[in-house]
């Protein structure tokens, strides 16, 4: 998943949030290096993305990717899917209450940002200036989005391609996401839950 799904499924917990939104730069044992709530938020992070690597819907949109970008098409099948998040009216009940929820993501993370791995850091302030998670729920935004990750990968050289899979296929990703969604929510909640229980 991307950074809205990731921030959304942190539940509001403060120190789960930013470890779930620093653990993609957070290598191996260097987890052992943060607080153990921080480290519990790394480990909902990597849960996160193995419930949503093995899932059908999810094969069936990185198929739709898979012709022209092969190993990144989980990565965009992970920003299609924040587009959905962000437009689904039963997570976010008005472009209003997507706003209010970004600005409290940010609001939270400014506060734990002794914690931030060095590129999160570096890569924070325009997450916030540029609002990126109130941004998903524009077909710009997800355009954008992809360009970053094309900044960031090593092997792809355009993602105008990637821009256009998603416009053509919005009907078909979307069913696949309401059927993926619930699923991942309940299951983040649950193993939440326990992780928190210890």
């Amino acid at each position: 998943m991307n950074y809205l799904a990731h921030a959304y499924l942190s539940f509001n917990h403060p120190a789960i949030l930013t470890g779930n939104m620093i653990s993609d730069f957070v290598k191996g044992k260097a987890k052992e290096n943060f607080p153990a709530a921080i480290q519990k938020g790394i480990m909902l992070h990597r849960a996160i993305d193995n419930f949503t690597d093995k899932h059908e819907a999810t094969a069936a949109v990185k198929k739709l990717f898979r012709p022209d970008y092969r190993l990144y098409s989980g990565a965009f099948t992970d920003v299609v899917y924040d587009y959905f998040l962000a437009n689904d009216r039963q997570e976010f009940s008005s472009a209003e209450a997507l706003m209010q929820f970004s600005q409290n993501t940010f609001d939270l993370l400014e506060k734990q940002q002794q914690w931030f791995a060095p590129r999160f850091a570096a890569m924070f302030p325009y997450m916030k200036s540029q609002n990126w998670l109130y941004h998903y729920q524009y077909d710009e935004g997800i355009q954008k989005s992809m360009e970053g990750l094309r900044r960031r990968a090593l092997y792809i050289k355009e993602t105008q391609t990637a821009y256009q899979v998603f416009l053509a296929n919005k009907v078909v990703i979307k069913k696949e996401y309401d059927l993926f969604f619930p699923q991942l929510k309940q299951y983040t909640a649950d193993l939440l839950y326990n992780l928190l229980a210890y």
